[in-house]
């Protein structure tokens, strides 16, 4: 595939208002004050971007950051709040598709590996990356979503430095601004054949699903495809451009038997928003809910071909 995302290197380096908060933005501590339009600027064209009109934002990615400024539902704390969202959705829905919580701790030095499984994952409740898998306690050993291995002393001081950030500050999703952090001990789901359950990633604009990203076989093959909701490979994924490789979006992913059950309930959730992204697994034939993440990567990873960044955005209606 083509790596076609726009670059903007020169007219960043034209604006004087881009290089101030560029300087700004090299002292972490001062990110923060920078006002949130300014520093959604920054980021945008740091990472690649040309600039948009944001009285008539046209692409995803556009509407996305249009979003973080405007729509502030406090519904939607809830929803990324990886502690919050499960109680939600089990008021909603009961306690059949939920991964179970085995406990919640304030700091890492409260988890006793003693009182938990031979297998779990432990996770922050408050970003994106903080997720690491035991799949053995008497192992030691501990995998992050990339399979990188580290020890318990590592994970809990990688989980302690996690609790003291506030994610909003790095991407300006509100929704996080005013999640209160905590570690997560889970449930590991496993299929029969013990390999971690595929991540099926749906993209709703309202009530409707657009389109299926799936994370495939994060332990071995490490894909990511995309498909329609009739299981129809789409000619395009929606990552990292530098991520893109010609064998992307290749692998014959099986229609997870959930599938319907997935569109049914994430419908019921995304009704709330004007677009997201719902997170499910499937267990051997049975659904489970993931995460709701308003923002797919902060509205900063590009389709490629682009062209359909534009395409999906259209629908989007903002007001």
């Amino acid at each position: 595939m083509d790596k076609n995302v726009t670059r903007n290197s020169d007219k960043m380096k034209g604006s004087i208002k881009l290089k101030i908060i560029n300087r700004i933005a090299k002292i972490p501590a001062l990110r923060k004050y920078i006002p949130s339009r300014l520093y959604l600027e920054w980021q945008w064209a740091k990472s690649g971007f040309t600039p948009f009109d944001w009285d008539n934002p046209q692409t995803v990615n556009q509407k996305m950051q249009w979003l973080k400024l405007h729509d502030h539902n406090p519904l939607y704390t809830i929803f990324v709040d990886k502690f919050m969202a499960k109680l939600w959705l089990e008021k909603q829905f009961g306690q059949a598709h939920i991964v179970k919580t085995l406990a919640t701790y304030k700091q890492a030095s409260q988890i006793d590996l003693d009182k938990l499984p031979n297998r779990f994952v432990l996770k922050c409740n408050h970003d994106c990356d903080s997720v690491y898998f035991c799949f053995d306690k008497q192992s030691g050993k501990f995998f992050d979503k990339h399979m990188k291995e580290f020890t318990f002393v590592e994970i809990a001081k990688k989980l302690d430095d996690a609790l003291q950030v506030n994610y909003y500050y790095g991407t300006r999703e509100w929704p996080y601004r005013n999640v209160k952090p905590c570690i997560l001990a889970e449930e590991m789901l496993l299929q029969a054949d013990g390999a971690l359950p595929n991540d099926y990633k749906i993209f709703f604009i309202g009530e409707d699903p657009q389109f299926i990203y799936v994370s495939y076989d994060r332990m071995g093959i490490n894909d990511r495809c995309t498909y329609d909701i009739n299981w129809k490979r789409l000619p395009f994924v929606w990552i990292s451009g530098d991520d893109v490789t010609d064998k992307s979006n290749t692998t014959n992913v099986p229609r997870p038997k959930s599938l319907d059950d997935m569109l049914v309930y994430g419908a019921k959730i995304a009704k709330y928003m004007k677009c997201v992204r719902l997170d499910f697994y499937d267990v051997d034939g049975k659904m489970y809910f993931g995460e709701i993440t308003p923002f797919h990567s902060a509205g900063y990873s590009p389709f490629t071909p682009e062209k359909y960044d534009l395409f999906y955005g259209q629908k989007i209606k903002l007001k």
